[in-house]
């Protein structure tokens, strides 16, 4: 028996002083380029800073070096910058550093032409940086990320599967007969619907993967490191997520609630030398997509 799903939506009313004790981490946030605002946390540990595959902190820049620098993230948060024989060089507050140099909270680096800030880990400034970024990525009806991000995201990633061989896959769902349940239901209904069904996929998803909504009912999941076989498990499972979950639509005045079955239809496509942008894969998957909705709903195709 499915239990019943709570959803939370942020409304954005809480204090941010409330955060500050939330087990937050010493953090970077990107102050250049498309993707400003982002914010990398910095675990415990050795990460390198680059535009390599291989970097903990990747940044997609020809002006940062593919292993630019190293960032050790000592036990008590304390966090020590050296640069790796850069060809651009790392600065700090705009003084070149010669050897480690520990970072305080505010201060500014700069790894050739790549301009970052360093908060620790009870940074107000951090956390309203991560409040406005949040805004400009996610989807306010889902909380799910946003057509940009997933745009955006995508790009990196085929750059990085292009730089390793790795593999790369994208999902394409959307809700079946969606427009009946605004129709019949309200429009309060179809969100509970939105928001409750892209909270089960997120659910059923690896650390990053990433959801995003791209259409009015329809979304794209991006999935890193992973080839088709993999994904076409995935996109299963989340179609069986979704169809064995027992809804409840909001009853008109307070009446009581209607149940409701939602279901998807699931395209899938994974990268290939033949495809050079990402709005080719994500077509190949949008395709399939179509397939699945044309041979009658709640299926997978790929």
């Amino acid at each position: 028996m499915t239990e019943p799903l709570t959803i939370e939506v942020d409304r954005g009313d809480s204090s941010l002083f409330q955060n500050l004790n939330a087990g937050s981490l010493p953090c970077l946030i990107l102050y250049s380029g498309p993707e400003a605002g982002r914010r990398f946390d910095l675990d415990r540990g050795l990460q390198v800073v680059g535009r390599g595959a291989d970097a903990q902190v990747l940044v997609e820049s020809p002006g940062i070096s593919r292993r630019h620098a190293e960032l050790q993230v000592g036990s008590n948060s304390v966090v020590v910058l050296r640069d790796l024989g850069s060809a651009n060089r790392t600065h700090v507050n705009d003084r070149r550093i010669e050897g480690p140099v520990v970072l305080r909270d505010g201060d500014l680096l700069r790894l050739g032409n790549v301009v970052m800030r360093f908060h620790d880990q009870r940074s107000i400034d951090a956390l309203l940086h991560d409040r406005i970024y949040r805004l400009a990525t996610l989807d306010e009806g889902t909380g799910v990320f946003n057509r940009r991000h997933f745009q955006d995201t995508l790009k990196l990633e085929i750059r990085r599967a292009r730089q390793t061989g790795g593999e790369l896959s994208v999902i394409c769902y959307d809700l079946d007969r969606f427009k009946a349940v605004n129709d019949g239901h309200g429009h309060a209904a179809g969100d509970v619907v939105l928001r409750a069904s892209a909270t089960l996929v997120q659910a059923a998803l690896l650390p990053g993967q990433v959801l995003a909504r791209v259409g009015g009912e329809e979304f794209a999941v991006l999935l890193p490191q992973c080839g088709l076989d993999t994904a076409l498990a995935t996109a299963e499972s989340l179609r069986a997520a979704v169809a064995g979950h027992a809804f409840t639509l909001p009853g008109a005045r307070g009446a009581p609630g209607a149940p409701h079955r939602q279901t998807i239809s699931v395209g899938v496509a994974s990268l290939c030398d033949a495809m050079s942008l990402g709005a080719e894969l994500l077509e190949a998957a949008d395709r399939q997509l179509y397939i699945a909705k044309n041979g009658g709903r709640n299926r997978v195709c790929g």
